[in-house]
């Protein structure tokens, strides 16, 4: 208990925010590896999961390949990464990239899939082109299942991401390894709660979102 209100006070002490160390400049940091880390990801396995969700086609290959990536152990890649790559962001960006990657993937060809087929006969029928059928209809009906995907892959990134500090001076991860190194366990905790509670603070952003799509599924578009 001891060292729980220690790690509390740590992070109220106001000598720890402000400057480039500071616990807000390290929150910022932590945030913009954790949304570049998602974005790249998204760029290829959204649509390629659309792809895959609405052909039906390479469904067994891509899934298979996706789960052989998160397998692989995100320190472990890292460290080869890093080992290639050198000292800096590239390396913990590239590895937070593949753990992104397949809940992506999934969430896309899951939620297009999920989508109404009577709903997508229907609109075929009146005319609908592939392009629209995949944008009018089946990603407005899927996107609660997209989202889920994408909150997945949002929450497993920002928790992995504290290992960026392992080869680089970014984000809240610092906290943990320089707590670790020096033996100070409340600056140790304190990284760790600050994790947690901005893991939180995006779960419920992105569980709001997911919410909010929720209606669009009880239509078709005309």
């Amino acid at each position: 208990m001891n060292l729980f209100a220690d790690a509390l006070a740590w992070i109220t002490d106001g000598s720890h925010w402000g400057g480039p160390t500071g616990i807000d400049h390290r929150i910022v940091q932590h945030l913009l590896v954790t949304f570049a880390a998602v974005a790249i990801a998204a760029v290829v396995a959204l649509p390629l999961g659309i792809l895959i969700g609405h052909t039906g086609r390479g469904r067994l290959v891509v899934v298979a390949l996706a789960g052989a990536v998160r397998a692989v152990p995100t320190l472990g890649l890292l460290t080869l990464l890093g080992l290639a790559l050198g000292i800096g962001l590239t390396a913990p960006l590239l590895a937070l990239v593949a753990l992104a990657f397949p809940s992506l993937l999934a969430g896309a060809y899951a939620g297009v899939e999920a989508a109404d087929r009577g709903a997508v006969d229907a609109a075929r029928a009146v005319g609908m082109s592939e392009w629209q059928l995949v944008t009018r209809v089946e990603i407005p009906l899927g996107a609660d299942v997209l989202l889920g995907g994408v909150r997945a892959a949002t929450l497993q990134v920002v928790a992995t991401a504290t290992l960026a500090a392992y080869i680089s001076d970014t984000g809240l991860g610092r906290y943990l390894f320089a707590g670790l190194k020096s033996r100070h366990y409340d600056e140790m905790l304190a990284g760790a709660l600050l994790v947690a509670a901005l893991a939180l603070l995006l779960d419920l952003t992105m569980a709001a979102l997911q919410r909010a799509s929720r209606p669009s599924t009880r239509k078709v578009p005309s």
